[in-house]
């Protein structure tokens, strides 16, 4: 059992669950209440929206880890489990039925919400996941903008969701409301922080990766531009991430009117991400880099867990 958990990425998985319902219960609903409207998309079929994701996703680190096989053995052979806990035709097994489950409720939450576009989404993720693993990872930057633009997507998908449901009973009413603008308005900005987060934390772990990818003749990012110039490209994306973060805590009201958001940014944002710095330009070893990984892990739950702060403001 825990061969399976670690082959699905059970933590991230749990990840993508917390962020959807915390997108769905700690922020959609509270505004849609603030402007007077009730959800429409039912508990149940926002649970199979979550399981879809969860499914999708947990194919996508099956299909993986089938290809990555040689790679691994020389990054972390400690921790292979095809072809020692599973054999590979098992692996492949699973992918097809949780790419067929993800699929099949996607696409009959589609036709629910009459969300044709998103049934054409569903069908595309395995797309993309397959060839990210067999194709787009070897390109570097191109996987590292794969992988992040998915995770933004994870939070995109349940605010598209729940807005068609709702457009069914309001018409475009709702879709033109201030509700509707919010309820994206703040989406996005979530997303966009998983999205950049994500980002950098794929980027140091194709540093931690480059023995193996090297030999796989892969062309992540630290091997095409060198180490030295990958770190410093980090160093950037993050000084735009804390100042784009400050620049929102000063810019809307709702968060600076709220006087524990300045010590949230300040103590589970902006010095986790200092220190996450001061550990890249010290980082050597693949272990290292290993626990950078997990650090950045850890800030990007702390920036989704800052919907419970969001939630009180409405």
């Amino acid at each position: 059992m825990l061969s399976l958990f670690q082959l699905v990425r059970f933590k991230n998985l749990f990840i993508i669950a917390l962020l959807q319902s915390l997108i769905r219960y700690g922020l959609i609903i509270p505004i849609l209440n603030h402007y007077g409207y009730e959800p429409v998309l039912s508990h149940f079929r926002f649970g199979l929206l979550v399981l879809a994701s969860v499914f999708l996703a947990a194919s996508g680190y099956v299909i993986n880890d089938y290809f990555d096989v040689k790679i691994d053995r020389l990054n972390r052979p400690e921790r292979v489990v095809v072809g020692n806990d599973f054999k590979r035709r098992e692996v492949m097994f699973f992918h097809v039925i949780l790419t067929f489950l993800g699929v099949f409720i996607g696409l009959f939450l589609s036709y629910v919400v009459r969300k044709e576009t998103w049934a054409f989404m569903f069908l595309l993720i395995p797309v993309f996941l397959w060839y990210y693993s067999t194709t787009f990872k070897k390109q570097g930057f191109i996987g590292n903008l794969v992988v992040s633009g998915l995770t933004a997507l994870v939070a995109i998908i349940v605010v598209s969701f729940e807005f068609g449901a709702l457009e069914r009973v309001h018409g475009q009413e709702i879709i033109n409301s201030e509700a509707c603008t919010m309820a994206w308005y703040w989406t996005l900005g979530f997303a966009f922080f998983a999205f950049i987060t994500t980002l950098i934390r794929e980027i140091v772990k194709d540093m931690e990766d480059m023995q193996g990818d090297k030999a796989e003749g892969c062309q992540t990012l630290p091997i095409v531009i060198g180490v030295q110039f990958s770190k410093i490209f980090v160093l950037l994306i993050t000084v735009f991430t804390v100042a784009s973060i400050w620049a929102l805590y000063f810019y809307i009201n709702k968060i600076n009117s709220y006087k524990y958001s300045v010590y949230y940014f300040l103590l589970l944002v902006t010095i986790p991400f200092i220190v996450s710095l001061i550990m890249l330009f010290k980082a050597k070893t693949s272990n290292q880099y290993h626990n950078l990984s997990t650090l950045y892990k850890v800030i990007m739950l702390m920036g989704i867990l800052y919907i419970f702060v969001i939630s009180q403001l409405f």
